[in-house]
């Protein structure tokens, strides 16, 4: 079970690409906004734009942390993200490891020890 103690939820995003996407995953997990981010290169986006259908190559994110520190992430990954409408979906975790749910709560903001 994912809810209760630990509430995790999974952050998805994109950017222009990895390098970008790594420089912005270091800044949230120094924060202490997620426990951890995994970057994957070379996706491709088709989306409608400003009336027009836009083709670009990206890097998918996707982000781990706590229902207590989402509402600090959602007012921060706008703020260092490069795109004027950034994607940002977050998902809650119905179940998972409890170790691993256990570890995302510690290592956000949260956190009881480090």
């Amino acid at each position: 079970m994912a809810g209760g103690e630990y509430a995790t939820r999974v952050v998805l995003t994109t950017l222009p690409d990895a390098d970008a996407a790594e420089a912005f995953v270091r800044c949230l997990v120094e924060e202490r906004l997620v426990a951890c981010g995994n970057i994957v290169p070379g996706i491709v986006s088709l989306y409608w734009w400003k009336g027009e259908v836009e083709r670009a190559s990206e890097a998918l994110v996707i982000l781990k942390t706590t229902e207590g520190v989402l509402r600090d992430l959602l007012t921060r990954l706008p703020e260092l993200h490069p795109y004027e409408v950034p994607e940002l979906l977050a998902l809650p975790v119905g179940a998972g490891h409890l170790p691993y749910l256990a570890w995302v709560a510690q290592e956000t903001r949260g956190g009881e020890s480090r």
